[in-house]
């Protein structure tokens, strides 16, 4: 299976890829198959006792050094935080493959260092004053840069990988993907407590990650050009080293030649998951033949769309948002939208091999996704605690036992 990103490219900084300068930011799009895809997971490790967050990333990647999953583990912000990464699949069967074991290989893991671990958008009820900075120079920089808004950051996300073959494509297809980010939210949602209450959000992530500066819905591109002179301003005058310190909700990846879903809660249940990875997938194949077909991709301001994902982050499955494709003077439920953009991918989903793992997002409009799980088992006793062992049980269930060592 090809890579995302061309080994002429990996491995890289910014300065040897020419992002100094808007006219030569390269990019790796076209050398991959389309539609590849990946998929990025953020899990808190938890004591199984007390289920607080607890500081032992150093020990999982220590345990994990010499087995076969290595690469695909990493070190996030905060050491209580960890971050898995699929290799690059073709279908969401694969990704859901991928993700299995790799559940299963950190549930082992953490087990064999005291530990558990979950998937959720935030933990309920941990503090971000106890927990430590993980000791890297990216990190201790950026906290010196970013300072308190850097330091409250204790939140978990999920991100999904698409390729796409051309960057004028990429630009376009991600201004047509702007409408779609309420429905992404609201499918992934996850995060109704934040400090131990209830916030009456859907998603209190966003709220938090919303003071990191160039977050948020991006403005929408003229074209590749137009994105680059962008990155090359803001490297030339020394705000940001590259383009990953751009944190928009959507970005074009160049160095993976990938267009990259960001605006997700991290998911609990695996199958989630890859019905969210699948219905990413879908529209952007939908998107990019509409491009190679030389029709326009629809595209609206920044302030609506943003307003949309305010609704979808507050109000989760349940959102009244702008029904800005008819232009409908009424709001209509984001679930609506979501079923019927269901209907508009089908066809791109089954000839993606991935009709079975779309049909899951019916799912989750039928049970409700991360956050109403949350709340009924809050509602049921108010025992934060509780909530939390929920998500590490509901996050486990569906992985499999993987050898810890190769």
């Amino acid at each position: 299976m090809k890579q995302i990103f061309p080994p002429s490219i990996t491995g890289k900084g910014a300065e040897g890829l020419g992002y100094g300068h808007a006219s030569v930011l390269e990019h790796a799009f076209g050398t991959s198959d389309p539609y590849t895809l990946g998929v990025e997971e953020e899990y808190m490790l938890l004591d199984p006792e007390t289920w607080d967050l607890v500081q032992h990333i150093d020990s999982v990647l220590a345990a994990v050094e010499h087995g076969e999953h290595r690469n695909r583990i990493h070190a996030e912000l905060m050491q209580s935080v960890l971050e898995v990464t699929t290799p690059v699949c073709r279908t969401a069967g694969d990704v859901m493959h991928s993700l299995t074991l790799l559940r299963g290989y950190v549930a082992e893991i953490a087990r064999s260092e005291g530990c558990r671990f979950g998937s959720a958008g935030t933990h309920p009820f941990s503090l971000f004053e106890r927990q430590r900075i993980t000791a890297r120079d990216r990190y201790r920089q950026l906290v010196d840069q970013l300072q308190y808004v850097a330091r409250r950051e204790l939140i978990f996300g999920m991100h999904m990988h698409v390729a796409v073959d051309d960057p004028e494509k990429a630009i376009q297809v991600m201004n047509g993907l702007l409408v779609h980010l309420p429905q992404m939210l609201a499918l992934s949602a996850s995060s109704p407590f934040w400090r131990g209450e209830p916030t009456g959000l859907a998603s209190s992530r966003q709220m938090v990650f919303a003071a990191f500066p160039r977050s948020g819905p991006p403005p929408r591109f003229k074209d590749y050009a137009d994105y680059a002179e962008v990155v090359g301003q803001l490297e030339r005058t020394g705000c940001i080293a590259d383009y990953t310190h751009i944190w928009w909700d959507i970005r074009p990846h160049p160095r993976l030649g990938t267009i990259e879903m960001r605006v997700c809660d991290a998911v609990t249940r695996l199958e989630d998951v890859v019905a969210i990875a699948a219905f990413f997938q879908a529209i952007v194949k939908m998107y990019c033949e509409l491009y190679d077909s030389g029709k326009p991709i629809p595209t609206w301001h920044r302030l609506l769309t943003t307003e949309n994902k305010w609704l979808a982050a507050r109000y989760g499955l349940e959102a009244p948002i702008m029904d800005l494709a008819t232009g409908r003077r009424n709001r209509v439920p984001v679930a609506q939208l979501v079923r019927r953009t269901l209907r508009d991918i089908e066809p791109h989903a089954r000839e993606l091999g991935s009709e079975r793992e779309l049909e899951g997002v019916r799912g989750i409009l039928a049970r409700g996704n991360g956050s109403d799980r949350q709340l009924r088992v809050w509602n049921a006793n108010r025992d934060i605690v509780e909530v939390v062992r929920e998500i590490s049980v509901a996050t486990e269930d569906s992985a499999v036992s993987a050898p810890a060592t190769s």
